[in-house]
């Protein structure tokens, strides 16, 4: 891992930040790539999610997780019917998703 500072416009950074949306990561997994490559969002003084909220590409790292749990468990269930705690599971975590819908307000 590079410990070296590499110093970068914010303009660049900007478009760092961006680059790295596209792939489908969350604001907080952006942080860790960009952290990786040894540029700090600190020194920009701008935070990733709100780049991406201008920019229209913002999703919440709480409904994207809880959704891709979501699926993996949907997914071992259809093959594992007998399986009554990843039934439980599937619908508990489908109940926090809809909590969670609720309380960002979105669809």
């Amino acid at each position: 891992m590079p410990k070296e500072k590499s110093k970068i416009t914010k303009a660049e950074f900007e478009k760092k930040v961006l680059e790295i949306a596209k792939k489908g990561l969350t604001s907080e997994k952006i942080g860790e790539q960009l952290k990786k490559q040894g540029i700090h969002s600190k020194e920009y003084s701008t935070k990733i999610s709100k780049i991406l909220k201008e920019k229209k590409q913002y999703i919440n790292p709480d409904l994207k997780n809880t959704e891709e749990k979501l699926e993996k468990i949907k997914k071992h269930f259809e093959s594992n019917k007998q399986d009554k705690r990843a039934m439980r599971e599937k619908d508990r975590i489908f109940s926090k998703l809809r909590k969670l819908k609720k309380y960002f307000k979105s669809e």
